[in-house]
């Protein structure tokens, strides 16, 4: 199977390894939804998402994640809360200075959304915040997080 570049046209290249076009265009392959049932299916739905946007080294944290941290990459540090309850500014605040503290990246993925007040902050912060969806596809739901997809794809 080929696929045509969308920016130049190319019909020769595409599939290679690296899905990038030497016009400086990249194809992007969608990331196939996955359902979260458990911890491990949204961590894991996470990283395929932050890999399909550009974090190609995201591994999960070993054991138990240390201060909530459940995915790391060069330059990246997410976390993934599968509570009942919308994630609070303390959440997003401790991500932030873990991201601070590694001079990193920080994604927050949240089943149950974020409260009003977590929201302000990470927009103040500049923490990227995503909703799992009941299908696990991430769904980012503040300007950071629109910000991080648009410029690691």
């Amino acid at each position: 199977m080929s696929v045509d570049c969308s920016a130049c046209g190319r019909r020769d290249h595409w599939p290679q390894p690296e899905l990038g076009c030497p016009c400086g265009t990249v194809l992007r392959v969608p990331v196939r939804p996955v359902t979260v049932a458990t911890k491990g299916d949204a961590v894991h739905t996470a990283a395929l998402y932050l890999r399909a946007i550009g974090f190609q080294d995201v591994v999960r944290s070993d054991g138990e994640p240390v201060a909530g941290i459940d995915l790391r990459g060069p330059g990246l540090v997410a976390q993934v809360e599968l509570g009942t309850r919308p994630a609070d500014v303390r959440a997003v605040e401790c991500l932030w200075l873990n991201a601070l503290s590694e001079s990193a990246v920080s994604a927050f993925f949240a089943l149950a959304g974020y409260a009003d007040e977590a929201r302000e902050r990470a927009d103040t912060l500049g923490v990227p915040l995503f909703v799992l969806g009941p299908t696990g596809a991430p769904r980012p739901v503040n300007g950071p997080a629109d910000e991080l997809s648009r410029s690691h794809a």
